[in-house]
């Protein structure tokens, strides 16, 4: 039987980016791509992300945080999720500020209201190697690739804890992101695969997006990318560097500091309802 049966856990979501929060510290306990797939096939457990709660590595930190996509690979950050992981830390704690960290680095979480929080993603990596890129590109505010979608051939990439490719388009309905998506993620320039955008810049500090989301597909939103977009749309000069970006499920607000490079990001969670895990979601994982 698998150690996580039992085990209890949040189902949330943020902005409709549905989310579980599992928190194992203490337990001993790690969670596999096979186990993380059968959660995602239970009935009512459907997620786009999984954040696993373990035992801090860092001093002052409070969890180190696997995430899971839900065809069992593993994500460097997720920002819809680390809110959802903030109001799981804080809800019976008086503080305001809390740090976690996952692969990509440790992020500050700060409570702006009972279900809003502030999530420093830290500095974007711009550089072709850091996203990474199979080509050792210059400039990576535009890159050039072979598809045949004239309109999906020169996005601008970065990544915020994922590699993220961003095509600024007129009108992000214009484009069968179901059918482009994919074939994209899986571009021979994303070694390691890449979150598609297409972002359509409304305003100077105004950016609709809509994403397909690697290891997940279409999704109702994605922090990063949504962080993504606005690094994109500032360095390309299309907006500021402070933006509401419009996903399918509502508004997050994205700041790319001055100050030191951090992009801030800031939007609602909801908790949907708390269970535990019933051992026969386990039953065969594979």
């Amino acid at each position: 039987m698998s150690k996580l049966a039992g085990r209890p856990f949040f189902k949330m979501n943020g902005l409709g980016n549905e989310i579980i929060v599992l928190d194992l510290r203490g337990a001993g306990v790690a969670v596999s791509a096979a186990e993380a797939r059968a959660i995602h096939r239970a009935p009512g457990l459907a997620y786009d992300q999984m954040m696993v709660l373990h035992d801090c590595v860092t001093p002052g930190t409070e969890a180190f945080v696997r995430i899971f996509n839900n065809d069992g690979s593993e994500s460097g950050a997720c920002g819809n999720g680390t809110r959802c992981v903030a109001w799981v830390l804080l809800r019976d704690d008086p503080r305001d500020l809390v740090f976690v960290e996952t692969v990509r680095g440790l992020l500050e979480c700060r409570r702006e209201g009972p279900l809003s929080f502030t999530v420093d993603m830290g500095e974007p990596l711009l550089a072709a190697h850091e996203i990474p890129l199979r080509d050792a590109l210059a400039d990576t505010r535009r890159i050039v690739l072979d598809f045949d979608v004239a309109a999906l051939t020169a996005p601008a990439v970065a990544n915020m804890g994922n590699p993220h490719a961003v095509f600024f388009v007129d009108d992000v309905e214009a484009h069968a992101l179901a059918q482009n998506g994919p074939r994209l993620e899986h571009h021979p320039m994303f070694p390691e695969r890449a979150n598609i955008s297409l972002a359509q810049v409304a305003a100077r500090d105004h950016i609709v997006v809509k994403v397909w989301e690697r290891g997940v597909g279409l999704t109702q939103a994605c922090g990063t990318a949504a962080c993504a977009a606005v690094v994109c749309a500032a360095r390309l000069g299309l907006t500021e560097r402070r933006a509401r970006v419009t996903l399918p499920g509502g508004d997050l607000f994205i700041d790319w500091r001055e100050s030191d490079g951090h992009v801030l990001m800031t939007g609602p969670i909801e908790l949907e309802f708390e269970a535990v895990f019933a051992p026969e979601i386990f039953s065969g994982a594979a």
